[in-house]
C-alpha cells in the first residue's frame, strides 16, 4: 500500500510516498480501498504545522476519501465489502487505504462519482452548516460569497442557491467567477478591479443580509461594510489572512458577526452531523446541489497540488487518486 507522510513539520516539500503493509480493521474499524482523496487548504496547515491541532508525527495527511469498503472489524454494523463509501478521517486519507470508525462512513449513491464524493463533504458540510445551521438563510435574501471560485464558497454559492437565496459571488479570476456563475451565482464582483462594498450594495438595492466569508484577508471589511441594517456575517475561515474588522460597523447597523467551525461541531455532536452530511448527499444525488467534478491528480502530485492551494492557484477542489 502507498501512502503520503509527514516526518516532521515543516515545508510541504518534504512530504514523502513510502510503501506499507495491508491495512486490517481492529474490533469496530473499516477499511476503505481509496478510490479518490479530496485535498482541503487544511491539509497544508497539518503539514507545516500551521494548524491549531497537531497529529503524532509520523502522520498521512488527507481528512476526506471515496471508494470501496474492502474489510470490516467485528461488531461493524450497516456496512458490507464492497460497498460504496465516502469517509471522514481526519488524517490518513492520502493512501491507497485507509482505516476508519464506521461512524464517520457514508454509502455512496451509484449518481455521486467516487471523485465528486472524496470533494463533497467538508466544503458542503461547512456550506450547510453556516447557512442553515449557524443562521438561517431564507429565499429572497442577499447573499455575498467571498472566495466563491474555491471548494467551500463555490459550495457555499450552491447551497443558498438552493436555499432560494439571490448570490452575489467575489472571486479574483475569470475562471473562479465563471465557476460561481456555474454554481447560480447571481451576480460576481472582481475584489482586484472593483469596489466590493459599493457593488454589492447597488446590486443588492441598498446592502446584503448575508455575507460568508472563508477567505478574510483585506477584503473582509469591504464585505461587511456592504451588508444591510442587521446583517449576518459569517466568519469561516481565513485563508487570505486574519482581518481586524472595525466593531463600530456591527455595533451601529446592529450586524452579527458568526463563527463558523464545522469541523468542531461536528466532533461534539455526531449524531445531527449524520444527519446534515446525509441530507447534503440526498439532494445531491437527487440533483437539488450540484457539486461539480473535481480535477484529478496523482498521488505523486501531492506537494504541487498543496502548493496550488496554498497560492489560491486552485479554481474549485481537486482529488488525488491513488
Amino acid at each position: 500500500m502507498r501512502r503520503v507522510v509527514c516526518r516532521r513539520f515543516g515545508p510541504i516539500e518534504d512530504l514523502e510516498i513510502e510503501d506499507a503493509p495491508p491495512l486490517d480493521p481492529g474490533p469496530g474499524q473499516v477499511v476503505v480501498d481509496v478510490r479518490a482523496a479530496g485535498v482541503n487548504f487544511v491539509d497544508g496547515l497539518f503539514v507545516t504545522g500551521a494548524y491549531q491541532i497537531k497529529p503524532p508525527l509520523p502522520f498521512t495527511p488527507g481528512g476526506e476519501v471515496a471508494g470501496i469498503v474492502s474489510a470490516t472489524g467485528d461488531g461493524v454494523d450497516g456496512l458490507a465489502v464492497a460497498d460504496r463509501v465516502i469517509a471522514s478521517c481526519g488524517v490518513g486519507g492520502f493512501a491507497e487505504q485507509v482505516v476508519v470508525a464506521p461512524g464517520s462512513v457514508f454509502v455512496l449513491s451509484d449518481a455521486i462519482s467516487f471523485e465528486v464524493g472524496a470533494a463533497f463533504v467538508q466544503s458542503y458540510a461547512t456550506a450547510q452548516f453556516s447557512l442553515a445551521n449557524r443562521t438561517s438563510v431564507a429565499p429572497g435574501e442577499w447573499v455575498v460569497v467571498l472566495g466563491a471560485g474555491g471548494g467551500v464558497g463555490r459550495a457555499c454559492v450552491d447551497v443558498a442557491r438552493g436555499l432560494g437565496a439571490r448570490v452575489i459571488a467575489v472571486a479574483s479570476s475569470d475562471s473562479k467567477r465563471q465557476a460561481a456563475r456555474d454554481a447560480g451565482a447571481e451576480a460576481t464582483i472582481d475584489p482586484t478591479t472593483e469596489d466590493v462594498k459599493a457593488k454589492a450594495r447597488d446590486i443588492s438595492g441598498g446592502g446584503v443580509d448575508v455575507v460568508v466569508d472563508p477567505v478574510g484577508g483585506d477584503v473582509a471589511e469591504p464585505a461587511l461594510r456592504a451588508l444591510a441594517f442587521s446583517g449576518r456575517y459569517l466568519v469561516v475561515g481565513f485563508v487570505a489572512g486574519i482581518p481586524r474588522l472595525p466593531l463600530n460597523q456591527v455595533l451601529l447597523n446592529n450586524r452579527t458577526v458568526i463563527g463558523v467551525e464545522w469541523g468542531g461541531w461536528a466532533l461534539r455532536n455526531p449524531e445531527a452531523n449524520r444527519a446534515l452530511v446525509t441530507d447534503v448527499l440526498r439532494r445531491a444525488a437527487s440533483g437539488e446541489l450540484r457539486p461539480p467534478e473535481p480535477a484529478v491528480a496523482k498521488l505523486d502530485d501531492v506537494v504541487d497540488v498543496l502548493r496550488d492551494l496554498e497560492q489560491r492557484r486552485v479554481t474549485g477542489k481537486v482529488v488525488l487518486a491513488p
